[in-house]
């Protein structure tokens, strides 16, 4: 259980440093880009993100699920269950609007699609947020 807690805490905390870089610097750089560039430099961007942020999406949502179905006594079930709710609320945000947005970004510089994707984008920094802490807080070393 420690290891799964160790899994799930690191996956989590990267995500977090990872959402907060993209919110503070470099979604807000697309406007810097320039049209004549942004339809390739967008699609660099949706090529490199996906290896940068797949594999620990994947590794957070299984050990989160993990979580869920292995938990000990000594666990809070309720602290587990919001973790996931969390990271569902993640998924969906990632899903219905982040992706969408990004592929519509492929057909070139939209200001406003941009201004879009930077605030809806707070959510998903705020979540990761929140489930970084939680994570943290489940870890044994507070025993």
């Amino acid at each position: 259980m420690k290891t799964l807690l160790l899994l799930h805490a690191a996956a989590t905390c990267y995500m977090c440093g990872v959402i907060w870089f993209v919110q503070l610097v470099h979604y807000p750089l697309f406007s810097a880009v320039g049209r004549s560039g942004f339809v390739a430099y967008q699609l660099q961007h949706v090529r490199r993100t996906g290896w940068v942020v797949g594999p620990a999406m994947l590794l957070e949502g299984s050990a989160a699920l993990a979580l869920c179905i292995f938990f000990t006594s000594d666990l809070s079930p309720t602290l587990i269950w919001m973790g996931l709710g969390l990271l569902a609320l993640v998924w969906f945000s990632t899903f219905a609007w982040q992706v969408p947005c990004h592929n519509a970004l492929l057909k070139g510089f939209d200001p406003e699609r941009h201004a879009w994707l930077v605030r809806s984008n707070w959510l998903r920094t705020v979540l990761w947020t929140v489930r970084a802490c939680l994570a943290l807080y489940l870890l044994p070393i507070w025993d």
